[in-house]
């Protein structure tokens, strides 16, 4: 079987591999591996997760970070979504024998935490919203792309799995910076950014601080990486 892995941020696709990949594009990292760089939001998943099945992915994984809105999550630790909720509310379940081995193979070394993933259409950049979608919801976690692509693995009959590792934990507001950076494609342009701070130095400290946070995501990623080729050992999860 052939896995396809999603990945919307270049910075997570490093915890995958040092190949370049081109944004729209993917690249087979072994005989059985293939990677998508598709950029932020559900649109360009989509457009990924059926670029790598017209490869011969068999199965998709949706990797990267995502916010927390449980309290209990914190930077670094990994959410391995048992439910999917989109924006419309409608529910979309993971193949169990699939996540029920990746949560044995994984909670060998890491906590793992299960329970819903949310879908968010644009940055939640504050915990007052994170809360409230944590109410709304009863999700743990949120992110941009997970939730379609496990629609493309739906509609293909194909096994699924979201694998996000917590970059923003939910008490934590992002820095204006950030979301004052961003650029239609959800990339930071680093002369935007560089002269945010300059103009607003307050913002140094929130940066750096989610700096850490994302470093540790990145790192719990990187470890989950090397599991990559029991993780999908199974030869036939289920859809």
């Amino acid at each position: 079987m052939i896995t396809g892995i999603v990945v919307a941020l270049q910075e997570e696709l490093s915890t995958l591999t040092s190949k370049r990949i081109d944004k729209g594009c993917c690249v087979f990292i072994t005989d059985t591996l293939i990677l998508a760089y598709s950029g932020a939001g559900a649109n360009n998943a989509r457009t990924a997760s059926e670029l790598l099945i017209a490869q011969g992915a068999t199965r998709l994984i949706s990797w990267g970070c995502a916010a927390a809105l449980g309290e209990s999550l914190k930077p670094g630790d990994l959410v391995l979504a048992d439910t999917l909720l989109d924006a419309e509310g409608v529910r979309i379940g993971i193949p169990v024998a699939w996540h029920d081995y990746a949560k044995k193979l994984l909670s060998t070394t890491l906590k793992i935490h299960t329970g819903r993933l949310a879908e968010s259409l644009t940055i939640v950049a504050t915990s007052q919203h994170k809360k409230r979608l944590h109410t709304q919801t009863g999700a743990a976690a949120l992110d941009m792309e997970s939730i379609a692509i496990a629609k493309v693995a739906r509609q293909n009959n194909l096994p699924f799995l979201a694998i996000r590792a917590i970059a923003d934990p939910a008490d934590m507001d992002l820095p204006k910076a950030i979301t004052h950076s961003l650029n239609n494609e959800g990339d930071i342009v680093l002369s935007k950014l560089l002269l945010f701070i300059a103009l607003h130095p307050a913002e140094l400290p929130g940066l750096i601080k989610l700096g850490l946070h994302f470093n540790a995501a990145k790192n719990t990623l990187k470890w989950v990486a090397k599991q990559l080729d029991h993780l999908t050992a199974l030869s036939s999860p289920d859809q």
